[in-house]
């Protein structure tokens, strides 16, 4: 009989496992369902917003780009590619060419960011300096990306500076502090052409805005990620 007692408390004892397991089972379904439905509904108004910025940013520089040497990407990153209009070799020191392009660009880029449409989706606009992996000769890699880096961050910030400080753009200051940075990415993202870096067009600055949509994205994969690792 005592044997009987025990069996039947061992198998009480796994039942009652298995319906912990289940519950926590159930739950975490519940939440994965929850953060695909707040997914799928983030992904669609990040989908509205880059497109209509998209637009916009066509409809006011379309005509200005092959002038400025510029573009606008897909993910509405805007650049300037012409390196010989931007900056001397290894100066930091922006170009009088490149300062008349700012003078018309930015004031224009800052209307549209600080419109009633996209301002409160705007947490970060940045400005990126970028290079092409080419230092002194012989030189080794590690060398060759802290030089860059140095260049990089120097002429986003001298970008920044300058364009922080234009009298035509004074009544933006408070928003762009809270959302203007200046970041030098060396030659991380090199412009590669059938797989070869193309060194001329990896010296580039560029404009990139980050919206709350991606950021809140972001936080769902991250949590459900940390979920998943705790199972």
């Amino acid at each position: 009989m005592s044997s009987n007692r025990e069996w039947l408390s061992i198998s009480d004892m796994m039942a009652g496992l298995m319906m912990v397991f289940l519950f926590i089972a159930i739950v975490f379904m519940q939440q994965i369902t929850s953060d695909k439905d707040s997914l799928v509904e983030i992904a669609a108004t990040y989908a509205d917003t880059k497109s209509k910025l998209n637009t916009a940013l066509h409809d006011e520089f379309e005509k200005d780009l092959s002038v400025w040497g510029a573009e606008i990407l897909p993910d509405n990153t805007v650049r300037f590619k012409e390196p010989n209009v931007l900056f001397n070799i290894n100066s930091l020191k922006i170009k009088d060419s490149f300062k008349k392009i700012l003078d018309n660009f930015f004031p224009r880029y800052l209307g549209i960011l600080t419109s009633n449409e996209f301002k409160n989706d705007i947490i970060e606009l940045r400005v990126e300096g970028h290079t092409s992996s080419k230092w002194k000769d012989n030189s080794s890699v590690e060398a060759a990306y802290l030089g860059n880096a140095y260049i990089s961050q120097g002429r986003a910030f001298s970008v920044l500076d300058y364009l922080f400080r234009l009298k035509s753009t004074s009544e933006h200051q408070l928003w762009l502090i809270k959302v203007f940075r200046a970041n030098g990415l060396s030659f991380s993202k090199r412009i590669l052409i059938d797989g070869q870096e193309d060194r001329r067009k990896s010296r580039r600055v560029e404009f990139r805005v980050i919206t709350n949509t991606e950021k809140r994205i972001e936080e769902i994969l991250h949590k459900s990620k940390m979920q998943s690792s705790s199972l």
